[in-house]
């Protein structure tokens, strides 16, 4: 199968298709870092959704679709800034809703949770890492045409959550990549855990090639 997974810059899923033997390509603006280049294409995703694929899994950026800054949208206490931020979403939404609507019959897409739930639709599924054999909290919305929710493969306990002096409370893993660069922080935030990316690749492999 031809599948593309767009804005994924690690190729964490990407190289589980591959090792399946499928013509799986990462795209995204930026280098990758998951070691193929060969099987990556550097480029903007809307240019690469007019070509013909059997599966599109996307991971479009969730910068101002989440609802963890919502309180950075309030227009009163933050002005000119809140006002670019409402912009910014309705340009996240756009380029969100571009893959929902591609051309394909088959198509994931991938997002924490956030304002796409009221904009367009509910996820099919909400996914843990811990479901699938990683010790962490990550929970990952799926909205999902012509492929089936996956089915937990391991079930593991999360790592204990970082409590901080204001009582708030967040994965320990999230809150470390607090240390590096916004830019740095996004990166490591987005990419897919590798329990999940195996059970992608290999639940909607059997479900598309063997209908089972």
């Amino acid at each position: 199968m031809k599948v593309l997974l767009a804005c994924e810059e690690s190729q964490a899923v990407t190289k589980q298709f591959r090792q399946l033997g499928h013509e799986a390509f990462s795209c995204d603006l930026l280098p990758c870092s998951g070691g193929h280049p060969e099987w990556h294409l550097q480029q903007d995703a809307t240019e690469v959704l007019k070509q013909k694929w059997d599966v599109i899994i996307a991971f479009p950026p969730c910068t101002y679709l989440t609802v963890a800054g919502n309180k950075y949208f309030d227009i009163t206490r933050y002005g000119q800034k809140a006002v670019q931020r409402h912009k910014n979403r309705e340009l996240a939404i756009e380029f969100f809703m571009m893959f929902a609507n591609a051309d394909c019959d088959h198509i994931a897409i991938e997002n924490p949770v956030g304002v796409i739930s009221t904009r367009w639709r509910k996820p099919d599924q909400i996914i843990d890492p811990c479901m699938f054999g990683d010790p962490y909290e990550k929970k990952t919305c799926l909205w999902l045409k012509g492929l089936p929710v996956l089915k937990p493969t391991d079930i593991v306990q999360p790592e204990p959550r970082k409590v901080f002096a204001s009582g708030r409370t967040m994965p320990a893993w999230y809150a470390q990549s607090w240390n590096v660069s916004p830019k740095k922080r996004s990166i490591i935030r987005s990419r897919t855990f590798p329990g999940i990316a195996q059970a992608m690749a290999t639940q909607w492999s059997t479900y598309l090639l063997q209908g089972t």
